[in-house]
């Protein structure tokens, strides 16, 4: 016992950095992360994954060395305090985790700003607590530096390789489709921690390439026999609106619980409200978008495809070849193919996706009379944004299709008094409340849409199909949104709230209120559907919303589902209807669907398999 706490002592430095990285990881995964507990199992992995990663890691500081070096563990535990900070920012958000790819796409999801700060606490000073008591110590009392024997780096080594491989084994039990499943993040991580995760990630990123160098036209084969085996019914508005022009309108961060809902008495979505009353409207269509959000949304509309589980396919696939709505459009009659967005043509490496995307033009914030006045949080609000729009929409060749993109209701939500057309709520959530107020602007915008369109003569044949593009208020701020709507905070209200709006306009035509459940990957199938176009053979995984099976799950990014009777979320089953857990064998049938089609669509993406098509 004696030579046990000598040993604690002469290596103190070293059991220091460990129980402080141990101690905050622990924490960061219970309280920041909020891992779901589903049994003693998932509480032993959470306490017992870090310590093998992070002893190896703290080893660097003596690896190679005669002597523990002070100053590179101070630099090892601010490295990994900076890894953890970073995950539990973007979790805060996002409710996701950090991959490579979406550090190569920084800007995009925010950068340093005030959607940054907006999610920042005074409580996160306690994890950087620990670097400056440490750097106090080696400073100090502690600046000794140890000399460490061969045979102890031997020991060291062995131990902490042995418990990174007893963490993994017992991932693979608690998750026999752990790494078949890497998609589910949040698995992931509480399974063998968030350190190996990162270095699994790393190593995906690595090897991904070689995906598309070793794929061959036979990778095809099965894709091409699944997608063909789906059923292509036809309803009686196939084909209503052959011929017109289309409009896609992508309203950022519009979830579906702002539609027919009152603020003080005052609706948040006045226009919206009024043209549902004359337009298809889908009432339970649901964001499947992942890191790549706005553009993840475009890709599934485009592609019919899922977006990547890492990263944005417009930033990591721009090269593929697609086979997108605009090109079935122009194959079916020349359509011109046009994107108008107020932001830099860079933003999501949109410039070099349209392209592959095979849209003729792309009018972007250098197309636009951008100013101060008319400008706020991430470019020109939507009002003179639609304004200038028009005027370009009335030089471009008919028919078209454009799709537009909105800005002014993004995170954290920020809008001039003078632009505010309703009071804002009174939440405990202040971002809660700013979002009512920019949803109603962004309704007010779309109205002016609208009004010009009747006013040029283009609003008789013309579609216009509006969609929420992801959701606008995270995880973290759903207690506000639960209070505004007077409900519960439940697993299964929380997925009601992952639904966006989805309005068909097509003039003539009279309301219909489709309940069919969906996700965002139906809008281009629907959307064919209703200009008359046939989609097989297109190798596309979306349904069309007026013949959808309520038995295909709606398949989310991260693995997660729903069914017209189920929830499958955090690998917990839910009845909706009960609104409590099921059983898991309810779940189990359609686990196996889901596991196919993501593999499925990145097979595609990632070994661009729609090559071989052409």
């Amino acid at each position: 016992m004696n030579d046990f706490f000598s040993h604690l002592k002469t290596y103190r430095l070293i059991v220091f950095a460990l129980l402080s990285l141990w101690v905050k990881t622990v924490f960061v995964s219970l309280i920041g992360f909020n891992l779901h507990i589903e049994s003693f199992l998932d509480l032993l992995l959470i306490l017992f994954n870090p310590i093998g990663s992070l002893m190896l890691l703290v080893g660097f500081s003596f690896y190679f060395f005669k002597r523990i070096k002070p100053i590179l563990l101070v630099i090892i535990i601010g490295v990994a305090t900076g890894l953890l900070y970073g995950d539990l920012l973007y979790f805060r958000f996002y409710s996701d985790f950090v991959t490579v790819p979406i550090l190569f796409q920084f800007k995009n999801v925010g950068g340093i700003g005030p959607s940054t700060f907006e999610l920042m606490s005074k409580w996160d000073l306690l994890l950087l607590s620990d670097i400056f008591l440490f750097g106090w110590l080696v400073m100090g009392k502690w600046r000794e530096s140890v000399c460490v024997t061969s045979r102890w780096k031997l020991a060291y080594s062995g131990i902490s390789l042995l418990i990174l491989f007893i963490t993994i084994g017992l991932g693979l039990l608690k998750s026999p489709y752990l790494f078949a499943e890497s998609y589910d993040r949040e698995q992931m991580v509480k399974s063998v921690g968030p350190y190996n995760y990162h270095l699994y990630d790393i190593g995906i990123a690595v090897t991904m390439p070689i995906t598309n160098m070793m794929a061959s036209e036979s990778d095809t084969e099965s894709s091409i026999k699944y997608t063909k085996s789906k059923k292509q019914n036809e309803s009686d508005l196939f084909g209503v609106a052959k011929g017109k022009n289309l409009i896609l309108v992508s309203m950022e961060s519009t979830q579906n619980f702002v539609i027919n809902e009152k603020v003080n008495g005052e609706e948040i979505t006045p226009f919206l409200n009024s043209l549902i009353k004359e337009s298809f409207y889908f009432t339970n269509v649901y964001d499947q978008t992942a890191q790549g959000k706005t553009s993840d949304a475009e890709f599934m509309i485009d592609t019919g495809l899922y977006p990547l589980s890492s990263g944005s396919a417009f930033v990591r696939k721009p090269d593929n070849h697609f086979k997108s709505l605009s090109h079935l459009l122009k194959r079916e009659k020349d359509y011109y193919a046009a994107v108008f967005h107020g932001n830099d043509r860079t933003f999501w490496n949109r410039e070099m996706m349209y392209d592959s995307l095979g849209y003729d033009r792309y009018y972007s914030k250098r197309d636009y009379s951008v100013t101060e006045e008319n400008s706020v949080n991430y470019g020109i609000k939507d009002i003179p944004f639609f304004q200038q729009t028009v005027s370009y929409l009335e030089e471009v060749p008919q028919p078209f299709y454009t799709r537009i993109i909105t800005l002014t209701n993004h995170f954290p939500f920020l809008l001039e008094e003078k632009d505010q057309y309703i009071e804002a709520a009174a939440t405990s959530e202040d971002v809660v409340n700013r979002y009512v107020t920019t949803v109603r602007y962004e309704d007010e915008a779309i109205k002016t849409l609208f009004d010009k369109l009747k006013e040029n003569g283009m609003y008789d044949d013309t579609v216009v199909v509006l969609y929420g593009d992801h959701y606008g208020i995270s995880e973290k701020y759903e207690e506000g949104v639960f209070e505004l709507l007077g409900q519960e905070d439940n697993p299964v209200n929380h997925s009601k709230l992952q639904q966006v709006p989805l309005i068909i306009h097509v003039p003539g035509q009279q309301e219909r209120r489709i309940e069919t459940i969906g996700g965002e990957i139906d809008i281009r199938a629907t959307v064919l559907h209703l200009m008359g176009i046939k989609t097989k053979n297109t190798l596309s995984f979306g349904h069309s919303l007026f013949t959808r099976d309520e038995n295909h799950p709606v398949i989310f990014r991260d693995g997660d589902f729903i069914t017209g009777k189920y929830i499958f979320k955090d690998n917990v089953c839910y009845d909706k209807k009960s609104e409590k857990a099921a059983r898991d064998s309810l779940c189990e049938p359609f686990k196996e669907t889901v596991r196919k089609e993501l593999r499925m669509s990145d097979d595609i993406v990632y070994g661009d398999l729609l090559r071989f098509l052409e």
